[in-house]
C-alpha cells in the first residue's frame, strides 16, 4: 500500500475510523456503564478499525514524508505515531481507577522496542543482505545524546529523588522536568531540520526519498492522514476501556507491563515496518532516523503530555523504573552507543540488539 497506487482501504479506513468514533459518541454509549459484553464488543470493533487505520494513516504519512524529503519526512511519521500513543495513554489513564504506572510502562516499552527490536532488526537484516551498511555518526550520536538525557531524567531519576515517594516526582519536579523535556526535544528538532540538517541525511537514502508522485496525491495523503489521526484519537477511549475490562475479567497479572508493551507495539508496528524497509533498501540512516526519532519523541512529548494530564486531574503518576527494568534500559542505551560508534554496521551488530530485545520480552511475562 506504499506509494501512490493505493487500494480503496487507503481512502475509506480513515473515514471509517472517524465515522465509528462519531457514531459511538452520538449514540450516548458509555464505556463505564451497561452490559460488559456490549462494552467488549464495541471495544473490539473499535480496536479492529483503529488497528487497520493506524497502518493506513502511517502509509499516508510515509507518502508525505517521501515528498518533503529527509529529515523532515521522518518528523511526519514521528509526530503521527506520538499523537496516537499520547491519545491512547491519556485515555487509559483517565478511564476507571487510577493507573499511575501505565505511562511509564508504555514509554519504557517504546524505548526498548525501538532501540533493541526495531534497530536490531534493521541492522541484522540490512547487514545480512548488504554485508556492511553506512550510517551518519553525527546524526546517530545526536539521537543517542538526547535519548540518554531524556530517559535518565524521566525514567531513572524519579527513583532517587527524596521530596516524594520513590519513583514519583512532586508537582514542581514533574512540571520542571516536563518543560526541560519539551525544550530539549524542540532543540533537537531545530538542529535536525535547520541548523545541522546534513548530519541526519545519508546521500543515497535522500536521493531515493525525494522521487515521488504528483502534488495532488500528496495533498490527498495529508488530508487522509489528518482525518485518520482524529478518528484514532477519538477511538482510543473505546479501545482503552475494552483492554481494561478484558484484563479485569480474566484477572491477568503483570497487566501494566503487558498493556504498556501492547500499546507501544501497536503504534510502532507500521513505523517499524517502514524502518526495516529502508534498511533492506540500503537506506539504513533513514531507518535509524525513524526508529530513534520515535524513541526521542515518545519521551520528549509523551511524558509532558501525561504529566499535564496528571497535574490537571490529580491522578498519580509513577515514572521511576524498577531495578530490573532500569538495568535493561541502561544496557540498551550502552549497546546503542557502542553500535553507532563506527560508521559501518554488520548483521552481528544487529544480533546483539535482538538478543537484548528477546530478554526484555521474556521478562515481561517472567519478571
Amino acid at each position: 500500500m506504499t506509494g501512490f497506487g493505493r487500494s480503496a482501504a487507503s481512502y475509506t479506513m480513515p473515514l471509517a475510523a472517524l465515522a465509528m468514533a462519531v457514531a459511538v459518541r452520538a449514540s450516548g454509549f458509555s464505556v463505564d456503564e451497561g452490559s460488559l459484553n456490549a462494552r467488549i464488543l464495541v471495544g473490539a470493533l473499535s480496536s479492529a478499525i483503529m488497528f487497520t487505520t493506524i497502518f493506513v494513516v502511517l502509509d499516508h504519512g510515509e507518502a508525505v514524508a517521501r515528498r518533503v524529503g529527509e529529515p523532515y519526512g521522518t518528523l511526519v511519521l514521528t509526530f503521527a505515531v506520538t499523537a496516537i500513543e499520547v491519545s491512547i495513554i491519556v485515555s487509559m489513564m483517565l478511564h476507571g481507577e487510577n493507573n499511575p504506572t501505565l505511562a511509564r510502562e508504555s514509554v519504557f516499552s517504546t524505548v526498548m522496542i525501538t532501540s533493541t527490536g526495531v534497530v536490531g532488526t534493521c541492522l541484522t537484516l540490512g547487514g545480512w543482505l548488504h554485508r556492511k551498511q553506512a550510517i551518519v555518526r553525527q546524526g546517530t550520536s545526536a539521537y543517542l545524546a538526547v535519548l540518554i538525557a531524556l530517559t535518565v531524567m524521566t525514567l531513572i531519576l524519579p527513583t532517587y529523588t527524596i521530596t516524594t515517594d520513590p519513583g514519583t516526582f512532586s508537582a514542581a519536579q514533574l512540571g520542571f522536568v516536563s518543560v526541560l523535556s519539551v525544550l530539549l526535544y524542540a532543540s533537537f528538532v531545530f538542529a535536525q531540520t535547520v541548523r545541522h540538517r546534513e548530519d541526519f541525511i545519508q546521500g543515497q537514502g535522500h536521493d531515493v526519498s525525494i522521487r515521488t508522485g504528483p502534488h495532488q496525491g500528496i495533498y490527498a495523503s495529508a488530508l487522509l492522514l489528518f482525518i485518520g489521526l482524529i478518528g484514532i484519537v477519538m477511538l482510543a477511549e473505546q479501545v482503552a476501556a475494552s483492554v481494561e475490562d478484558t484484563l479485569v475479567a480474566y484477572q491477568v497479572t503483570q497487566a501494566d507491563s503487558i498493556v504498556g508493551a501492547l500499546i507501544a507495539g501497536l503504534v510502532l508496528m507500521p513505523e517499524a515496518i517502514s524502518a526495516v524497509r529502508a534498511s533492506l533498501n540500503n537506506e539504513l540512516q533513514r531507518g535509524l532516523n525513524v526508529a530513534m526519532g520515535s524513541a526521542c519523541a515518545t519521551i520528549g512529548l509523551t511524558i509532558p503530555a501525561v504529566a499535564a494530564a496528571s497535574l490537571l486531574t490529580g491522578r498519580g503518576l509513577t515514572l521511576g523504573l524498577p531495578a530490573a527494568d532500569a538495568v535493561l534500559l541502561v544496557l540498551a542505551l550502552f549497546i546503542c552507543s557502542v553500535s553507532f560508534s563506527n560508521e559501518r554496521t554488520t548483521f552481528l551488530t544487529g544480533m546483539v540488539h535482538v538478543v537484548v530485545f528477546f530478554t526484555y520480552v521474556f521478562l515481561i511475562f517472567v519478571p
